[in-house]
């Protein structure tokens, strides 16, 4: 059977060029047009209400007649209605497909003389079958989820003509407009249906596919991961309406954070890694908040920002003299530093030690480093620390881990080169918990620490650009390992001369602003100044120093509020009126000699001192008795000079039978604190001869060195210390061994040149300097 389409047209049709759509014949639809366009359509449809619909190839330029497609559709033309918004609405019906020969006219509008395309089918086995396959593909393309409106699926049920079947399906199955266009151009019905039904197989193919994945994952998926689904839904949602989604925002900007801040590839890896897995992690988890912070550590960490250093020496050597009063060794260590940075870039930051007595500005000195140098300073107290995680961090399986107190210290300062200051460091405690001061071992060693790994970071950071220093009192208690990494400078007291100078271009300022007397500033005479430093004050360092004129300024703004006259200059009658009677005595000068008491010097971690080693006997059995809260190496000194004496009594012309029935008894006062070392032995020595052989030993005469049993004297350290401690007592001569003349260059010129030093070699002549 033989079927043919056929339709009268005008020789010529206007024209409408479509971009976006393609138009087919029984094929129902709107076109909205602006207000311009509607006019010029409704004066190119005439009284025809035909057109013919076609697609443009290309996009013409102005006042151009488009390309044209071939065949078009002729259409037509069933509403025409304005908005009320503006513009309006065209309804076409498709009816034919038509051939368009020439292009008739293009003003005012286009028209083309085309011709109507004729389709003959025949109705046969292989047309009902593709029929029927094409009916049954669409239903099932329904079934997975392909809606079709239901007039339409009763057009398709009752539609056996091949053509309009492929041209209805045509519209339904998601075809890209190029494809559309030659289904349009496809003539032979069999022909297009084939293609539409091919079209349809390939698109339910990939439903079925889809349906089988899906029905796989919803049955492999479980709580997480449909909730994760959801938030990406919703994400989309919050997408398309213009909202931010929180936890994306976040990942982006850490994502960034890790690009930009500078880290090595092995730690770049680890990074990208824990931010994966960090974005499959529920946020309502425990371990989302551990990774997230983990990584705000590893993204904020510098690992290449630094501070540029200021290669000024000139300028570094002002900043240092600003800040404090003499250091002379300290100050030229640390622009030796500053002269080798210059000349070399690249090199590993000292790790300095200063040891010394309270007060003497060992703390306020690694600030004032810190600004010369033009860095970032950290100051970390190790006080009393006993767990050694303080250093390195706790790993990151235990609850509420963090990084160590130093890895945390550089995240806050922000750079890599800090001068990075550990205060107390002979302070450190020991117990179960771990060894701070074995895990500074790695942080302290220039050949270690350019890979220290902290435990919650588990990557290696460079420290080796951190300038560190340590402070201490004693350096005994500092273990030998780590003593041996680093670099022992010591930092001796101040004599009374530097004590003064320092209050006035440094304390008094500062106390005088403080204390709210900068408007009206007392003026501190010098003799007051050292009234407040012989009498109230007997240390190393300028901290007592400070609080004494700290008082003295707050009795002053006391009766300034209280409206009493000003006292504008601070005499030595004002301190003792404000501070009281005096606190410390001249213990020497106050003193005669005396028969078995002998001054001997000792060093403490709070400055050099003076002691009095005073012996006595009564009748006994021949024992030696010592009080005074001694330890263990200064009783064993006490027993080695008692028999030494015993041994040379002759030569002390003391009779050997002195010791018979007898007890002899040394005690050093201030028996509350204790006491210890080897360096009142020559002190001993003296005491026990001066006793024995009935000569009084001079009180201006101080003694200090350690003996030997056959009566050397051995050398001791902390001279300056105990010399300026003699000074603060009023002794005028000090004995000391001769071993120890070296450090007579330690000591300030004015000091020498003040008292008399006499070196010895043995006992013999320590006694004879000292006793009458």
């Amino acid at each position: 059977m033989s079927e043919s389409v056929s339709i009268s047209v005008p020789a010529v049709l206007p024209l409408f060029p479509l971009r976006e759509i393609v138009a087919f014949p029984y094929m129902i639809f709107p076109l909205f047009l602006k207000d311009d366009e509607l006019s010029a359509f409704e004066d190119m449809l005439g009284h025809e209400q035909m057109v013919v619909l076609a697609r443009t190839r290309e996009e013409a330029a102005p006042g151009q007649t488009p390309q044209l497609c071939e065949i078009g559709t002729l259409c037509k033309v069933n509403q025409i209605y304005r908005l009320p918004e503006g513009g309006g609405k065209v309804v076409l019906e498709g009816v034919v497909r038509v051939r368009i020969l020439d292009v008739a006219d293009t003003l005012p509008h286009i028209q083309v003389r085309c011709e109507v395309v004729h389709e003959f089918f025949e109705k046969s086995v292989v047309s009902e079958a593709l029929v029927q396959s094409l009916n049954a593909l669409l239903k099932i393309a329904l079934s997975y989820g392909r809606p079709l409106p239901d007039d339409v699926m009763k057009m398709i049920d009752l539609i056996d003509n091949p053509a309009r079947l492929a041209d209805l399906v045509a519209l339904y199955v998601n075809l890209p407009l190029d494809e559309q266009q030659r289904l349009l151009e496809t003539v032979d019905p069999l022909e297009r249906l084939k293609k539409v039904y091919m079209h349809l197989t390939a698109e339910v193919q990939r439903l079925q596919v889809k349906g089988e994945v899906q029905a796989e994952v919803t049955r492999r998926v479980g709580k997480s991961q449909k909730e994760y689904l959801l938030r990406e839904q919703m994400k989309q949602i919050q997408e398309e309406l213009g909202e931010e989604d929180p936890r994306g925002t976040e990942m982006t900007e850490l994502r960034s954070r890790i690009q930009n801040a500078g880290m090595p590839d092995e730690v770049r890896k680890i990074a990208d890694k824990e931010l994966k897995r960090l974005d499959r992690i529920n946020p309502s988890s425990p371990e989302y908040t551990v990774a997230r912070t983990y990584l705000d550590y590893l993204a904020g960490m510098p690992w290449g920002r630094s501070t540029a250093d200021n290669h000024d020496i000139n300028q570094a050597e002002a900043v240092l003299d600003e800040d404090h009063y003499d250091l002379k060794k300290v100050k030229e260590r640390i622009l030796e530093y500053l002269a080798v940075r210059t000349l070399r870039e690249r090199m590993k930051g000292p790790i300095l030690c200063f040891v010394g007595p309270p007060g003497v500005g060992k703390t306020s000195l690694g600030k004032s480093i810190a600004r010369a140098l033009g860095r970032k300073f950290i100051r970390m107290s190790l006080g009393g620390m006993r767990d050694e995680a303080e250093i390195r961090g706790h790993r990151r399986t235990y609850i509420g881990a963090l990084p160590g107190r130093i890895i945390q210290e550089i995240f806050r300062c922000g750079s890599n080169n800090p001068v990075f200051m550990l205060d107390e460091v002979d302070k450190i405690g020991l117990d179960f918990r771990g060894d701070p001061a074995s895990a500074l071992l790695e942080v302290l060693d220039p050949e270690q620490n350019s890979t220290f790994t902290d435990h919650y970071l588990d990557v290696p950071f460079d420290l080796s650009n951190v300038m560190f220093i340590t402070t201490a009192n004693l350096l005994d208690p500092v273990p030998a390992a780590l003593k041996d990494r680093m670099e022992v400078i010591r930092l001796s007291g101040y004599t009374d001369e530097e004590k003064e100078k320092i209050a006035v271009r440094y304390l008094i300022p500062k106390e005088v602003e403080e204390n709210g007397l900068s408007a009206t500033p007392p003026a501190f005479a010098s003799a007051a100044i050292y009234k407040i430093i012989g009498d109230y004050t007997r240390e190393a360092g300028v901290r007592n120093l400070q609080r004494s004129i700290a008082s003295v300024c707050r009795k002053v703004a006391k009766e300034i509020t209280q409206g009493k006259p000003l006292r504008e200059t601070i005499t030595p009658e004002v301190v003792e009126e404000f501070l009281g009677p005096r606190t410390f005595f001249n213990e020497v000068a106050a003193e005669q000699d005396r028969v078995g008491v002998v001054t001997g010097l000792a060093w403490t971690e709070t400055g050099g001192d003076i002691l009095f080693v005073e012996a006595t006997r009564m009748k006994g059995k021949r024992d030696l008795i010592l009080t005074g809260s001694l330890g263990d190496v200064m009783k064993e000194s006490a027993r080695t000079a008692l028999s030494y004496v015993r041994a040379t009594c002759a030569d002390w012309g003391i009779d050997e039978g002195a010791f018979e029935d007898t007890d002899l008894h040394i005690h050093v006062p201030a028996g509350a604190i204790p006491k210890d070392g080897p360096s009142a032995g020559l002190t001993m020595v003296t005491a026990i001869v001066s006793l024995l052989s009935g000569r009084p030993a001079r009180r201006d005469v101080a003694m200090t060195g350690e003996i030997s049993l056959t009566g050397r004297a051995l050398a001791i350290g902390g001279l300056k210390e105990k010399v300026l401690a003699a000074r603060r007592a009023g002794v005028k001569t000090v004995v000391a061994p001769s071993r120890n003349r070296e450090n007579l260059e330690d000591i300030p010129d004015d000091v020498k040149n003040e008292l008399t030093f006499i070196f010895v070699d043995d006992v013999h002549e320590a006694v004879a300097a000292a006793l009458q």
